[in-house]
């Protein structure tokens, strides 16, 4: 492994990881409202994060899509709100450390930073909940700087239905299908990850640009409702988007499943939320797996699910997603934000190619990027703004 590791860590200085989905803001948000003092990630944060700037610099990451999630249970004004706090601290971020980060609004964008060796911030909102309904937010957020929204978090809305809560539109409704066109006409990344598989066949229906899974794994490897079916991974070579694998234990170990649900019962007892990463969440979370050992995911198990990927969608259309800062458990060697080289020399020593594993980090992702752009373009030569509404589609 240490020749491959030397050789992957060689690869990632020249293509280095274009991640899909990392939640520090909300991290930040739980742990120390925003108090980047108490948290300054231009020094070792291990003891708190996943994430800081040197642990990202020896993970070889080049672009970073930071999660401007809010709770699915925030609701109205309260979710758009706190996901424009969401949005100020990445920009926050990116202001207080100039040398290390650069904002990223484009795929040029991200290939400057490249060239600069600083870290391309690109912002994802996680979960429709955060337009309340309404297209004139999504501009906005756009305006902002998101580049990506994942449909639905864990719960299922009036227009779009989760993988991981009763359904209520039947995949997308009338309304669902106008927000997917008007980030196509944004440039706006459709990202699929959460919702049902009905709202993955949807989606792809009604997108003209490529959708991407910001951070979800095989199903046939691991039989979550969070993971990607194998009918919707043979969608993505005629669609040209790219499924980002990650590294949540939940969602790549089937052993892991059953404990998962154990562990966030036991949150819930406590009178936490399942995924509280705060302190005192953590402090109840490390204590359950002290009393039940949970089984261990490696990065030989995330490797298990990019060779199906790459079978089934083919290497054109795979990418990363770990999740970081939004799980409270990680694969052994793929801890923190550290361990990407880890997973890049498992994958050299199953044979991936120097070609192919360029394209995983950073080029399929940075293309995907290019092509909405391509398609935005196009639809705003052709029409304008929507101002539908769900009451008005929907009834």
């Amino acid at each position: 492994m240490s020749a491959s590791l030397d050789a992957a860590k060689e690869l990632l200085a020249r293509w280095p990881v274009v991640d899909g989905h990392n939640d520090l803001p909300w991290a930040l948000r739980e742990q120390v409202r925003y108090d980047l003092d108490r948290r300054d990630i231009a020094g070792d944060q291990s003891a708190h994060l996943h994430t800081d700037l040197p642990r990202l610099r020896a993970g070889g990451v080049g672009a970073q899509f930071w999660s401007v999630y809010v709770r699915a249970e925030y609701a109205g004004d309260h979710a758009v709100s706190a996901t424009l706090e969401q949005i100020d601290v990445v920009r926050q971020l990116v202001g207080r450390y100039p040398g290390d980060l650069r904002l990223a609004l484009t795929s040029g964008d991200m290939e400057a930073a490249r060239a600069e060796r600083r870290i391309a911030s690109l912002m994802g909102a996680e979960g429709g909940h955060s337009i309340n309904n309404s297209l004139a937010t999504l501009r906005a957020l756009h305006r902002l700087g998101v580049r990506y929204m994942t449909l639905t978090h864990n719960n299922s809305l009036d227009w779009a239905d989760s993988a991981t809560d009763e359904p209520k539109a039947g995949g997308l409704s009338r309304f669902g299908e106008e927000v997917v066109r008007e980030m196509n006409r944004l440039g706006m990344l459709v990202d699929l990850s959460h919702v049902a598989a009905e709202t993955m066949r949807d989606a792809l229906r009604v997108t003209r640009a490529p959708v991407i899974f910001s951070h979800s794994s095989a199903r046939a490897v691991c039989d979550h409702p969070r993971n990607i079916p194998d009918d919707v991974l043979e969608r993505l070579p005629a669609n040209g988007g790219i499924a980002m694998a990650t590294f949540v234990p939940k969602f790549v170990l089937p052993a892991a499943v059953e404990w998962t649900q154990r562990a966030d019962e036991n949150m819930r007892a406590h009178g936490l939320h399942h995924l509280d990463t705060s302190e005192g969440g953590m402090t109840v979370q490390r204590a359950f797996e002290a009393a039940h050992p949970r089984p261990v995911a490696t990065a030989a198990t995330v490797a298990d699910h990019l060779d199906h990927m790459r079978d089934v969608a083919g290497i054109d259309h795979l990418g990363i997603g770990g999740d970081f800062d939004g799980t409270a458990f990680t694969p052994s060697d793929l801890a923190d934000v550290a361990g990407y080289p880890q997973l890049i020399a498992e994958l050299l020593d199953r044979k991936w190619s120097t070609a192919d594993l360029a394209k995983l980090t950073w080029q399929n992702a940075v293309r995907t990027l290019r092509i909405a752009e391509d398609v935005a373009r196009e639809e705003q030569a052709r029409r304008g703004p929507s101002n539908a509404t769900l009451e008005e589609l929907d009834g």
